[in-house]
């Protein structure tokens, strides 16, 4: 094997017309092995192997196989070729069909890394690209759901928790980030959502079309396995989460919400960019001058509705705050039903019966609301519960009283005389029996 500089020197001293022979001698070398770098058959720092390789007869079969399956398995490869004659380990024979490279690209199965990308001019006000991210773990339990909308065009981004994914939850997200926003955009652009897009097609679940015509706007799904198509809101996902999340203080979820509306309105919209002349701005900036359609009075009507467990003071929990239930259904499970649009609560059992309404009060307030006679009957429930008397004694003698014991004289009655055994009887008998 020849290092760099030997390489150069070989290739100097033949362009000078010294013979192969003469080079080999100069350099102590056989004559075979600077022939061989002359012609490009050995490269300089790479030591030929002196055995054959051990795939090269496989070669032809295992191409023809990949042809087959660009995606078979090396271990099932390995389990054909080893009746065939291969004798090495499944470790060598993965390691020489990767370096020998027979395995062919699939381009639909590579993903977008890699790949050359442009970027996509965004006019002012023609697109929001909507997606959730979600996060085990949070403070206040459970996972926690939070829609981002960003305007690609100036890089503006607004979020909304939700408490779940299904599509009232976010539809009221969206109205919540649009109104955030100040307006909304001509087109909003979405990965495929199953409570937006029917699985498996470009078509809008019919479900979720009153909501684009309510705001007026146009729904367009990103092309399925181009992820880059929506890169604006990805980004932010990343941005939101490692500037926001990460650092959170906040242990309720109104809390959080406060959070994430200072941190949007804050940091995220004076990140620095440049205006179209080349000017210094912020993204605020941008977004600022952006043209949005005006929103609807109210959101779009959809219905919330959450399931929740009665506590013992005759109350559920929706949104920080809590509303009354009749008394006496302490443990049992009632269903919280809010129309977005209007300003009440509506409590239902499982069987359908609704057991209050309620004035909506602000989300994370704290408050106790209260129905007068839910609250009147929940006196009388726990004034006639009270007593004064004393505890039972525990460890006092309590012997069977009177009642106890005629019982159990009535109990022996009905079992029949007491049975008694003759002994001196049953060894006669065992005696005749011998």
């Amino acid at each position: 094997m020849l290092t760099q500089g030997e390489d150069v020197e070989v290739h100097a001293l033949a362009r000078r017309g010294w013979s192969v022979s003469a080079i080999a001698r100069h350099l102590g070398r056989d004559r075979k092995t600077v022939r061989g770098y002359l012609q490009g058959k050995r490269q300089p720092g790479v030591r030929a192997s002196a055995a054959p390789d051990p795939l090269a007869p496989f070669g032809g079969y295992l191409s023809a196989r990949f042809a087959d399956d660009p995606h078979i398995w090396a271990s099932a490869l390995f389990d054909e070729v080893v009746p065939l004659g291969y004798r090495l380990s499944y470790v060598s024979f993965a390691r020489q069909l990767r370096l020998a490279g027979l395995r062919p690209h699939c381009e639909a199965c590579s993903g977008v890394t890699g790949r050359e990308t442009i970027e996509i001019a965004y006019p002012a006000g023609e697109e929001m690209q909507w997606d959730w991210f979600e996060r085990r773990g949070a403070p206040w339990g459970g996972t926690a759901y939070v829609l981002l909308g960003t305007l690609p065009h100036s890089s503006r981004v607004r979020g909304v928790l939700a408490e779940s994914l299904d599509q009232p939850h976010l539809i009221e997200a969206i109205d919540g980030v649009l109104r955030r926003h100040g307006g909304t955009p001509r087109i909003w652009r979405t990965d495929r959502l199953a409570t937006v897009i029917v699985p498996g097609t470009r078509d809008m679940q019919p479900s979720f079309a009153p909501v684009a015509k309510f705001y007026g706007v146009v729904v367009e799904p990103c092309p399925p396995r181009r992820g880059n198509r929506k890169g604006a809101v990805e980004s932010s996902v990343r941005y939101v989460c490692g500037r926001w999340w990460r650092t959170m203080t906040a242990v309720t979820p109104a809390e959080a919400q406060s959070s994430l509306d200072a941190f949007c309105s804050g940091p995220a919209d004076a990140r620095p960019r440049r205006a179209a002349d080349g000017e210094r701005t912020t993204v605020g900036g941008l977004a600022g001058a952006e043209p949005l359609l005006a929103l609807p009075a109210a959101p779009y009507p959809a219905t919330i509705i959450v399931s929740r467990t009665v506590g013992a003071n005759a109350a559920v929990a929706f949104r920080g705050n809590f509303y009354s239930v009749p008394p006496g259904l302490a443990g049992t499970t009632a269903e919280c039903r809010h129309r977005l649009g209007t300003g009440v609560v509506e409590v239902y059992s499982p069987s359908g019966t609704r057991l209050g309404i309620h004035a909506l009060a602000p989300a994370g307030a704290g408050t106790m609301v209260r129905d007068p006679g839910h609250r009147a009957d929940l006196e009388r429930a726990v004034l006639s519960a009270f007593t004064t008397d004393p505890p039972c004694q525990r460890k006092g003698n309590h012997p069977p009283g009177p009642a106890a014991r005629a019982e159990a004289a009535a109990l022996l009655a009905g079992l029949g005389p007491e049975m008694t055994v003759d002994l001196a009887r049953y060894a006669e008998l065992a005696e005749a029996g011998r």
